[in-house]
This record gives structure tokens, C-alpha cells and sequence, in this order.
């Protein structure tokens, strides 16, 4: 079967294109570092993402979103790591939106899906702890019945655009082992609640991550997403989406990183010709252009499984990401090689490129993660 995009997801991939290109290009991330933003992102500039609809395509419509699927993300997704666009669409989308649809009831539906769609409430899932590595079921967070609900106590480490978020999916352990799959149960705990506390984690490649600490944070029984005890399938659900939604991101920061080589390649001279005419540097470009040809088929099947339900989806995302790391790593560093001197200084973009791959590449599960988690599906 032949991967390719509609007219229409062309058209959406278009539209992210050309606003991308014009109000977010590689330049801001460095403004935004140097000016001290907490964030890392803008919030005006996310409300202007979200007038184009872009935080509500996995939202469905009765919600205000535009009831699309992975497919249609990944194109806009992919526009983002091209530029390396830092609002979290990402973690709103898959993290946030995704385990609301799944698992929350129609009250909670109402309250939050609404402001996800128009931007004007952030959500992300708080599931990483310390020693988990990729094994989001590692939880030691616990949740105790107590007269009115629940009590919250633990630490969510390295949550995805967790500073400024209006509120978390938590997974907490309510039953069974720090190990055990079952016994999880994910609560929706609003970020003011007392208890809460939330602090930036400064990471390499700039991107908004947060420790949230949870001390006697008291939620209500509507505050669980899903049956008690059985969380796990919906958190499973949500970062099989984050997990091909970051593969469709890595594959626009190679892409973004491969048409900045090339322009370098093109405009630098040495012995009177560009250096874009070595063979040596031909051969390099060839390999990365093969290599992110091979990520983009990679990443297009994978969420035409996901996207239709496809029994083999597992598999699929293991390979869009272990292809998407593998790809992004190498475009980074190949870019900096090709930049000479230059390339290893904080005066040239390509740098950001390698460190947002590689700290892309170990989120989620890294290429070695998912090579072994494909060889396990596919019976080996």
C-alpha cells in the first residue's frame, strides 16, 4: 500500500508550512532562551495556533475540535519539528486530549475538551517517575481511599510542558506492586489544587518539562478517568499516540536540519567551488536524504494503523520511532560535521537541531528501546 497524504491532509500540511515558516522559524527559540522565558513557548503565539484549529484535531467535533486523526497531526506535527516550534501541541493533543476522550466522563468532557480545542486550557499527563526508565507502569505514586475521595502523595518527573499547565492526568497506584501493571488509576487534578506544586527542569534542548510534586492532594471520585484500578489502557493509549506524534516530529527536525546543511553546502566555498560539489559531501546527503525517505514511509504507515485500528499498530510505532531516532540523530550531527567550525558554536542554529534529536530520541522510548520492543511483537 502506497502511503500518501489527501488532498485535504496536503492542504493542512500546507497551511502549517507557510505559518510556520513566517512566525516561528529556528531564530525565536534562541529569543525565547535568551529573553528568559519561562515557558519556553509563547502563549499568545499558541492561541494563534489555536485559531486555526490545530490543538482540537483529534478533538471531536461535538467538543469543538475538529474530529481528525493521526494522520492529520502528524502533518502539523511534523511542521513543528521542522522549525523546532516549541508550544506544546504535542502534549496537549496526546497527552491531554487523547486520555480525556478515552477515559473521562461526559461532565469532565465538557469542562475541559472546550478550552483544549480553543487554546485556552493547557492539560498534559504527569505518569514519568524517577528509576521508571521507559516503563510507564513503574509507579510508585500512591492514591488512599479517605473519607471524600482520594488522597494524592508522590513526584511525576520530566512532565511534557507540565509548567503553566492548567491541569495533569495523573497516574497513581491504587492497588498491586510499584511494578504491576494493573492497579493504576489516572485522576485529572487541576494544577491550583492544593498539594500541587510544579517546577521547570531546565533540559538541553529547551523544551518545557516539569516536576510535579503531589503532597495530600484530595480529588473527588469524578476525578478518575476510567475505572479505578484500570488505568493502564487508557495511559497506554496516549502515548502510543505521543510516541508516533514525537516520531513525526523527529522526522521535520531531520528534514529541517537536512535543508539547513544544505543551504550551508551550497553558499560555503573552498578552493574557489562550493563545498556542496565534493563527492565525499554528496555521498553523506545522499545516505541522510535515503534515510529520511525511509523515516517518512516509516511514520505515514504507522498512523494509517493507528488511525484505522490496525492489529499490528504496536509494532508500527516502534518502527516509526526507532527509524525516526536513529534518522534525526544522525541529521544533526551530520549537520554540524558539514558546518565545519561553525556548526560546533551557540552563534549557529544547526546546534539546536542535534540537541533537540537527542533529547527527542530518549523520550518515549530510544531506538534501541523499540527495536526490542518489535523484534517481542513480532514473536522473536
Amino acid at each position: 500500500m502506497a502511503y500518501v497524504l489527501n488532498q485535504d491532509q496536503r492542504m493542512l500540511k500546507n497551511t502549517a508550512a507557510e505559518f510556520v515558516k513566517k512566525q516561528c522559524p529556528v531564530s525565536r527559540l534562541r529569543e525565547l532562551r535568551d529573553g528568559g522565558n519561562p515557558l519556553g513557548y509563547s502563549p499568545e503565539m499558541w492561541l494563534q495556533m489555536a485559531a486555526l484549529g490545530w490543538p482540537g484535531i483529534v478533538i471531536p467535533e461535538q467538543y469543538g475540535g475538529l474530529g481528525l486523526g493521526m494522520m492529520e497531526l502528524s502533518c502539523v506535527l511534523e511542521e513543528f519539528g521542522r522549525y523546532l516550534v516549541p508550544e506544546p501541541l504535542l502534549s496537549a493533543s496526546c497527552l491531554g486530549a487523547v486520555p480525556l476522550v478515552s477515559g473521562a466522563d461526559e461532565k469532565r468532557k465538557d469542562a475541559w475538551l472546550p478550552g483544549l480545542a480553543d487554546g485556552s486550557l493547557r492539560v498534559t499527563c504527569a505518569y514519568h517517575e524517577r528509576g521508571s526508565r521507559y516503563d510507564a507502569f513503574t509507579t510508585a505514586t500512591r492514591a488512599e481511599r479517605g473519607a471524600d475521595g482520594w488522597e494524592l502523595n508522590g513526584q511525576k518527573t520530566l512532565v511534557l510542558d507540565g509548567g503553566g499547565a492548567d491541569g495533569f492526568i495523573v497516574s497513581a497506584r491504587t492497588a498491586g506492586s510499584t511494578v504491576d501493571r494493573d492497579g493504576i488509576t489516572l485522576f485529572f487534578v487541576d494544577a491550583d489544587t492544593p498539594g500541587v506544586e510544579v517546577t521547570l527542569q531546565p533540559t538541553v534542548d529547551l523544551r518545557n518539562r516539569a516536576l510535579v510534586t503531589l503532597r495530600g492532594v484530595e480529588v473527588q471520585d469524578s476525578a478518575m478517568l476510567g475505572e479505578q484500578g484500570e488505568g493502564a489502557e487508557v495511559l497506554e493509549q496516549a502515548l502510543r499516540w505521543a510516541t508516533l506524534g514525537l516520531a513525526a516530529e523527529m522526522l521535520g527536525n531531520a528534514e529541517g536540519a537536512f535543508a539547513m546543511t544544505l543551504e550551508y553546502l551550497q553558499t560555503r566555498k573552498q578552493f574557489g567551488v562550493p563545498i556542496g560539489s565534493f563527492q565525499a559531501l554528496k555521498h553523506r546527503c545522499a545516505q541522510l536524504f535515503t534515510e529520511i525517505e525511509l523515516t517518512r514511509s516509516a511514520v505515514l504507515g504507522a498512523c494509517h494503523a493507528l488511525d484505522t485500528a490496525a492489529p499490528y499498530t504496536d509494532a508500527w510505532i516502534s518502527v516509526a520511532k526507532a527509524r525516526a531516532s536513529d534518522t534525526a540523530v544522525l541529521a544533526g550531527y551530520e549537520g554540524i560535521q558539514m558546518h565545519g567550525g561553525i556548526g560546533m558554536t551557540d552563534e549557529h542554529d544547526i546546534g539546536f537541531y542535534a540537541k533537540r534529536a537527542r533529547a527527542s530520541e530518549l523520550s518515549l522510548g530510544d531506538a534501541a528501546y523499540h527495536r526490542q520492543r518489535f523484534a517481542e511483537l513480532s514473536g522473536f
